[in-house]
């Protein structure tokens, strides 16, 4: 049964006009999606994304990810966009639950869309602080955790105390070579 026959038989609380819907992209395509739907006459798209710093044998590298992995949303009249919007490039498929099909409410995107910004993207603050957990990013200590006990910016260095042969010992390591444990939003 196609997806419009599906929608015939919906019952009534299905949306009489233009509503918010969610969609499952392909495996890590929400941007291809996104760029797609985007192109799209009466088709609004909404892809919140994060930012932050990811450790790496290189040191730390931002990256920008999804903030919903695998899902995005879309507002567009579902009798006449439907088809058009569920076969578009990086689309699986639009959120069903057998013939229901659910709306996202207006103010839940508004929501999420004031507190990202006008990018729809959030960046995860790089800022350190004394007490916070770190990983060590590349180089010879790649991979150890630690915490840090004071920050000296004029530096751009921090003291840390490693667990250094069966002692904690304050060591000064370079800012840029951190990754915060638990990042703060």
């Amino acid at each position: 049964m196609s997806e419009l026959q599906l929608l015939a038989k919906c019952d009534p609380v299905m949306p009489t006009s233009v509503a918010w819907f969610c969609l499952r992209s392909q495996q890590k395509h929400e941007k291809i999606a996104a760029g797609h739907l985007a192109e799209m006459d009466e088709v609004e798209v909404f892809n919140p994304r994060i930012r932050f710093a990811r450790s790496t044998r290189q040191g730390p590298v931002w990256i920008t990810e999804s903030l919903f992995p695998n899902y995005l949303f879309a507002r567009f009249d579902w009798r006449k966009s439907l088809a058009r919007v569920h076969y578009a490039r990086g689309v699986k498929h639009i959120v069903h639950f057998g013939d229901r099909w659910p709306t996202v409410p207006d103010n839940v995107i508004s929501d999420l869309q004031a507190s990202l910004g006008p990018e729809d993207l959030r960046v995860v603050a790089a800022e350190l602080q004394p007490g916070d957990s770190v990983t060590i990013s590349g180089g010879l200590f790649h991979g150890l955790k630690t915490v840090v006990t004071q920050i000296m910016p004029g530096h751009q260095r921090v003291a840390v105390l490693m667990d250094f042969l069966g002692q904690q010992t304050p060591v000064e390591i370079s800012i840029n070579s951190l990754v915060r444990q638990s990042p703060r939003v």
